[in-house]
């Protein structure tokens, strides 16, 4: 396994990450003892960064996580998120709430340190310089290592970072979704590392997807944009022709679309999610896969400038500050 060092603070991870939310959340009914065998298989193949949040099954996932790593928590970098409160998602940063947020997620991970602590969402009610000055607190008490920021703009992290050096921003970014490729100036000024969620489309970009109507309600794959009628047809056309790509390099289109990340940047590490050991082998094998000039000329063809659909509902995207 490769490894990258993200940002200017010393944050170094495997090239691959672990992305834990789909175990839990948000992808129809999941497996715990398949997602804990998920997380040991991805260490076996040298995979250092576990990724959870509170909010993913309200701290379900965060007693998982800490659960699979147990018997190597010492070798991985385990990051979780704050800024959401039960039931309904209400954004709440305030430095009260963040102070039991974590220390209840130190609980349930079962570990004496969070390597990376993130602000989940932005609350637009709390000034960030308070946040920052909160994981401050923190991380001078060695119960966090770096501060992380998600789906935060350009205003907002020089803020915190003036208060406290930001490590790493995570934001969702893909084949499908170009965004925030606006912000990349603001990374390299500021030393700052990315981390994508996402990095697979939603799983659309593994060439497993569906329609949206052949999903579980509770999976976001019904109501996501892409997989909608109109979208969906031209999403699975621009990925025949990534499978096309993939397979004359002997590759997957799963490992396509991650080889395309890697080559953005040596400051990107994205983070799949899976609850399958098969899918994380897979995902792994994207370090070896070396893309020329021509593989990246013929992927701006099929998608100049990101996939079909939205990735969020009117109202529900972040707004970047």
């Amino acid at each position: 396994m490769q490894t990258r060092t993200l940002g200017t603070q010393g944050l170094t991870t495997s090239a691959i990450g672990y992305g834990s939310m789909g175990i839990s959340d948000f992808y129809g009914p999941g497996d715990e003892q398949q997602g804990i065998d998920a997380i040991r298989k991805a260490h076996e193949l040298g995979v250092t960064l576990f990724d959870t949040a509170e909010m993913y099954g309200w701290g379900a996932n965060e007693e998982i996580v800490g659960r699979a790593v147990k018997s190597f928590r010492d070798d991985v970098v385990i990051a979780t998120k704050f800024g959401f409160k039960a039931p309904d998602h209400a954004l709440d940063s305030r430095p009260e709430h963040i102070r039991e947020v974590v220390e209840n997620s130190l609980r349930r991970l079962g570990v004496d340190h969070i390597d990376v602590l993130y602000q989940h969402r932005v609350d637009p009610n709390v000034p960030i310089e308070d946040v920052a000055g909160t994981v401050k607190e923190f991380i001078d008490a060695g119960k966090v290592k770096y501060f992380g920021l998600s789906e935060a703009g350009p205003e907002t992290m020089r803020r915190a970072h003036a208060v406290q050096p930001v490590s790493v921003l995570q934001t969702e970014y893909s084949l499908f979704e170009r965004e925030v490729e606006v912000l990349f100036p603001v990374l390299n000024e500021l030393g700052i590392g990315f981390i994508p969620y996402s990095p697979l489309g939603r799983g659309f970009l593994t060439g497993s997807a569906k329609p949206a109507s052949e999903y579980d309600e509770t999976d976001m794959r019904s109501w996501d944009a892409r997989w909608q009628p109109g979208n969906f047809e031209k999403n699975v056309e621009a990925t025949r022709q990534l499978t096309e790509l993939a397979t004359s390099k002997e590759a997957t289109v799963a490992q396509l679309a991650l080889a395309w990340l890697l080559a953005q940047g040596q400051h990107i590490v994205p983070i799949p999610g899976t609850r399958s050991a098969k899918r994380v082998e897979e995902n792994v094998g994207a370090v070896d896969l070396s893309l020329t000039e021509a593989d990246l000329a013929r992927i701006s063809e099929i998608l100049p400038s990101g996939g079909f659909g939205a990735r969020y509902p009117e109202g529900m995207s972040p707004t970047w500050q």
